[in-house]
């Protein structure tokens, strides 16, 4: 199915082109994956390079992984990649070319085993690993004699196939002291039982966002957030660098974008070094076992832009095992706007089942570099305090709303005729027939319009808020006519019957014993 041709060592860290010729191809026990004939090379003299070239063809359909092995013998100092692939022109509505890359070290492949050493997908052109170093979304540790293998992902491949070729070089020495990694703190100083704002998805330089990691945590400070999310892409290369960028005012949570070909899941506040595989699609019936992971970890299963329209985004694995789905991702879109509808219809299933097993909708920025705006959107959560543990179970319990910016704030509840009464992601627990009274307030949103939505639909539509930003609503139910409420804070509709973007949404509170 592939061709791989092996460029002949010369000792020198040259390339040549004899002893080129086709080498045999297997299937390895990992479902769609391919491995390759192995790349050797022979001991040397410390402070020595030497440097083999691979060059190879991946045809269309070609499987998601190829594996490129490559015998490391002892001595080795630092292992360098370098890889380049071809990008023809290909005709309007066809996919080109895109090759990810990443590095499995001499504990091997397994899905879900120990090998992992990095992925940077298709955002870099070269890594290096070393014990003391690597590059950003590459994991440092001592460089061991044995088979390391080069992880090739095809994403999508021209007509044309896709020609690359992989340049290895070995530097050999004594290795550096592998640093121990230090993590940030599980608490910050909070305020108590209070609304704590967050982005729980994001990237920097440890995958493919350009943001450092000071950037993000300038800039989420500069957005009034409490706390934050490391969620790179199918790496956890960044946990041991955020420590010194944590502090009282801001909570640093840490985790992973689950970056699968069906879809992405955020592993949300996961216990420092966890990393999580990504390599399976949804026909594999492995996701349960990786969600199951996320939560032994100590974090939560958030599936992401579930509607995303590009490839390998849109979400295909169900949602029984998340904790909570992200319906708004940056900046608002119509696939958005599908996510709301969807995860409204999911709230609506639920009543079925007397709401108990509802699953709360969160809000990430996904910011990935300039002008992408950290903390649009951001998820407002009700937590005990400012901890790791307190945030994930107000995100759990669905205490929580979805805004815009630090400057709008929401409240919504209801109460019933003896004083009962409810906040978001409780449940109002009253007869069916007891009159009920909403109470959603809003500040800062100008000339928004406030929606309640219930099991029946948009049950309330009310004049557009001032230039204040400020107002109250007041609206009477009871639990037999909504089975549940949540509000809806919109910007004008540019025209048409069609309602304006989303400035922020809140998760329900429910009706009824």
């Amino acid at each position: 199915m592939c061709e791989d041709d092996h460029g002949h060592d010369d000792g020198h860290g040259g390339h040549d082109r004899s002893g080129i010729g086709r080498r045999a191809v297997f299937v390895t026990g990992a479902a769609a994956a391919l491995t390759l004939g192995s790349v050797s090379f022979a001991s040397a003299a410390p402070r020595e390079q030497r440097g083999r070239t691979v060059r190879g063809t991946l045809p269309p359909g070609s499987p998601d992984f190829v594996y490129v092995p490559v015998e490391v013998p002892r001595g080795v100092r630092e292992i360098h990649v370098a890889y380049t692939y071809d990008r023809p022109t290909v005709p309007a509505g066809t996919q080109g070319n895109a090759l990810d890359i990443g590095l499995f070290d001499e504990r091997g492949t397994e899905l879900g085993g120990r090998g992992f050493r990095g992925w940077s997908g298709g955002a870099r052109t070269e890594f290096f690993v070393r014990a003391d170093d690597a590059t950003p979304g590459y994991v440092p540790g001592p460089v061991r004699a044995g088979t390391w293998h080069i992880a090739l992902g095809p994403y999508t491949v021209a007509p044309q196939g896709l020609s690359y070729e992989i340049t290895i070089t070995l530097t050999y020495g004594e290795q550096g002291e592998t640093p121990r990694p230090v993590y940030p703190p599980e608490r910050a100083g909070g305020r108590g039982r209070a609304w704590y704002r967050g982005d729980c998805h994001l990237h920097s330089e440890y995958s493919d966002g350009r943001y450092t990691l000071a950037e993000i945590a300038e800039l989420a400070r500069a957005a009034g957030l409490d706390f934050i999310n490391s969620s790179e892409h199918n790496t956890h290369s960044a946990h041991a660098h955020w420590a010194d960028l944590a502090g009282d005012d801001l909570l640093i949570l840490l985790g992973e974008e689950v970056t699968t070909r069906n879809g992405h899941v955020v592993a949300l506040g996961t216990d420092p070094g966890t990393f999580v595989d990504w390599r399976y699609r949804a026909r594999d019936n492995r996701f349960g076992r990786f969600a199951r992971q996320i939560r032994r970890a100590g974090g939560l299963v958030v599936p992401a832009h579930p509607h995303a329209t590009c490839i390998g985004c849109n979400w295909k694995f169900g949602f029984g095992e998340a904790d909570a789905v992200e319906v708004w991702n940056g900046a608002y879109t119509p696939d958005d706007e599908v996510a709301l509808a969807d995860w409204d219809g999911m709230l609506v299933a639920s009543v079925r089942d007397g709401g108990r097993d509802w699953i709360p909708a969160m809000g990430s920025s996904d910011s990935h570099r300039s002008p992408d705006v950290i903390g649009r959107p951001q998820t407002v959560v009700l937590a005990d305090d400012l901890t790791r543990e307190a945030i994930q179970e107000g995100i759990r319990a669905g205490r929580s709303y979805v805004a815009e910016s630090s400057k709008l704030s929401l409240s919504l509840t209801a109460s019933g005729g003896r004083g009962e009464h409810a906040g978001i992601g409780e449940r109002l627990r009253v007869d069916r027939d007891t009159p009920v009274t909403v109470r959603l307030e809003v500040t800062g949103a100008p000339r928004c319009t406030v929606r309640l939505v219930t099991d029946q639909g948009v049950l309330f539509t009310g004049d557009p808020l001032p230039v204040s930003g400020a107002g109250v609503v007041e609206w009477r139910t009871t639990a037999s006519y909504a089975a549940y409420v949540r509000a809806e804070v919109r910007h004008e509709a540019a025209a048409g019957p069609l309602p304006g973007a989303l400035a922020a949404f809140t998760n329900p509170v429910f009706l009824g014993s």
